[in-house]
Formats: structure tokens, sequence, C-alpha cells
């Protein structure tokens, strides 16, 4: 196990921490919810982190591949979900998020199963900081800034949609009738 891939790991050992502390910081001293986003900007961090040292020092493997973003999925993906409970998000910005997660995935395994990588494209990086970035923004929760909070929810939604046309098209071949 690698560097690259132990920061893989960390951040998955962080996702059900944020959670309980996220989930715990309901109806209570905002304390919690800054622990939660403390939590958060570093399971994020530790995204980039690994993504810099596994190209930095050729330390690349099946295990990151797969790992870095399914990490990132669920990271993301539960912070929205609970966000919506604790009504920082309305829940069919967070479906058409998730179900793009689930789209791509499923192009993904298709392409495998055909021998073709599909590498993480500008866009979907893009749509990645902008879902952490949004997240981050909801967890500060502050008033002033809310403005900047909505428009940055619409940027995530926008991108999610606009990235997963992105793979769609890069990838018709992938998804040709004549192969399924």
């Amino acid at each position: 196990m690698n560097l690259a891939n132990k920061l893989t790991m960390l951040r998955i050992l962080m996702i059900p921490v944020f959670i309980a502390v996220l989930v715990y910081s309901k109806d209570r001293d905002i304390v919690y919810r800054y622990i939660a986003l403390g939590i958060f900007v570093m399971a994020s961090a530790t995204d980039a982190l690994d993504g810099y040292v596994a190209r930095k020092y050729n330390m690349i493997t099946d295990f990151g591949k797969l790992m870095d973003p399914l990490a990132d999925k669920i990271l993301v993906s539960s912070a929205l979900i609970i966000l919506i409970e604790l009504g920082n998000i309305s829940s069919w910005v967070v479906s058409i998020v998730i179900a793009r997660e689930f789209i791509i995935s499923g192009i993904r395994l298709i392409a495998t199963e055909k021998n073709i990588i599909i590498a993480a494209s500008p866009l979907g990086k893009l749509k990645t900081v902008s879902q952490m970035l949004s997240v981050i923004l909801m967890l500060l929760s502050i008033k002033a800034i809310s403005l900047i909070t909505d428009l940055s929810i619409w940027l995530m939604c926008i991108l999610s949609v606009i990235s997963l046309l992105d793979y769609i098209i890069k990838n018709k071949k992938v998804l040709s009738l004549g192969g399924m």
C-alpha cells in the first residue's frame, strides 16, 4: 500500500466520522457543525493530495483508480444527503448529483468490460471541486454568503449535468447498442 493509496484509505476512514459528527450537530451547538466542516475539508484535501502524490511519484494503482473516485462519491453524497435533512439543500438537486454519479459509474463499468479505461475528465474534476466547495459553504451556514452558497449549488448542479453529457458524448462508442 503506497502513500497515495494510504491517503485514499484515510479519506474513506474519515467519512463515517464526518457523518457521525454532522448528524450529531443537528439541533446542537454550532461547534459540532464546524468540527464536521474541518473533517470534510481535511478529507477533501486528501483527494487533491493523493492525486498529486500518485502522479508525481508514479504511484498510480488499480486500487487508487477504483477507490479514489469512489471515496469522493461517498464523501460528497453522504454530506449532501445529510444536508437535505439539515435543510441546507433541496432533494432534487442532490438527486441530480447522485444520479450523475451512478450513470458515470455504469458507463465506467461497461467500459471496463470492454477493456476500455475512461480517465477522469477536466469537467468531472471541476464538478468534484464545485461539489466540495458547495458542501463547505453549506456547512459554514453563514447568512452573509447565502447568495454565494446558492450560486455554488446551482453551479454544482449545472456542472453535474454538463459533465455527464460530456462523458456520454466522449464515450458513445462504449455505449453503442451493438456492444450491449
